[in-house]
């Protein structure tokens, strides 16, 4: 999509939220060009932009927030929006976190495409990812560099059966969000969700919002969705919490191990190294893609 794109109409939902386990209310509403994503707090009367800037918490989640409040657990939303190409939307919510709905991107996406896109007449604006930046901290690593297309390489290893050394690469110029992530369910291990329930926290989780594991199998009676769910969800998040940069990325994620807090300190990061990236409108950058593409087949950066 070359040009910007919002909401034809608004719409709403309800839905629990994971950690307060309480009911929540949230609408979409249509926003003017170069406005950007933004929640709004109807009960507390803040808005909140979808940025970097505004991230006050990566534990568990992404949040979101100013002094007056917050609003937690955005990445799924987010991450449906960026899937789909909105650039500009109003999020209107009645509390401090976003409903877990089955702890998909899925029922965001069937939201927004009930509501229809609208083009609208600018042109949109994209970073274009111009010199490689990378963040690590012990064994998690994960890094931006430049491609012609938007893609995500991730790896998922931990010492579980089912998810050592998974990895999955998707190229968002060819394969569709819809179909190769969306569906993806946030995951978790069994002794970790009853010790944040005892805490206070994950209150709304359930079967029915999460894949559960034990130390062998997946404990859900339908089982997967896909063969690789888990590490499906990673890209999931990975395209919500990239989105915080502000604009649409043009280039390659690779992605070793991290999570919320490793994919934020990478946005920063790249905000921060300015010489890295140029904020292009997406048919110049098109056109710069496609002058490189002789430079691309000698240097393999530009993959």
């Amino acid at each position: 999509m070359m040009l910007q794109c919002t909401l034809n109409h608004s719409i709403r939902c309800s839905g629990i939220g994971l950690h307060s386990g309480r009911k929540i209310q949230l609408v979409l509403h249509p926003a003017p060009e170069d406005s950007g994503i933004t929640f709004y707090r109807t009960d507390l009367d803040i808005t909140i932009p979808a940025h970097s800037n505004y991230v006050t918490d990566t534990r568990l989640c992404t949040t979101l927030g100013t002094n007056e409040g917050h609003v937690s657990t955005v990445e799924h939303l987010l991450s449906a929006l960026a899937g789909l190409g909105i650039d500009n939307v109003r999020i209107d919510i009645n509390g401090s976190e976003i409903p877990i709905m089955d702890g998909s991107a899925a029922p965001f996406v069937f939201l927004i495409q009930c509501a229809g896109i609208r083009k609208q007449s600018k042109v949109k604006k994209v970073i274009r990812i111009l010199d490689k930046v990378e963040a690590s901290q012990d064994d998690k690593y994960c890094a931006l560099y430049p491609s012609k297309s938007f893609k995500i390489s991730y790896t998922l290893d931990y010492d579980h059966p089912l998810l050592h050394q998974c990895k999955v690469s998707i190229d968002f110029s060819n394969q569709a969000y819809t179909r190769e992530v969306s569906r993806a369910r946030t995951f978790g291990f069994l002794h970790e969700i009853e010790a944040l329930q005892k805490s206070g926290l994950a209150l709304g989780g359930s079967l029915e919002n999460a894949i559960v594991l034990d130390q062998y199998r997946v404990i859900n009676e339908g089982g997967l969705r896909y063969h690789d769910e888990c590490v499906r969800h990673k890209v999931l998040d990975t395209v919500g919490d990239l989105s915080l940069a502000g604009l649409p990325i043009l280039g390659a994620f690779e992605g070793m191990r991290t999570g919320h807090e490793m994919n934020h300190h990478l946005v920063e990061k790249l905000l921060n190294t300015p010489e890295a990236w140029i904020i292009e409108d997406m048919v110049n950058a098109t056109t710069s893609i496609e002058q490189h593409k002789t430079s691309a087949s000698l240097n393999p950066q530009y993959s």
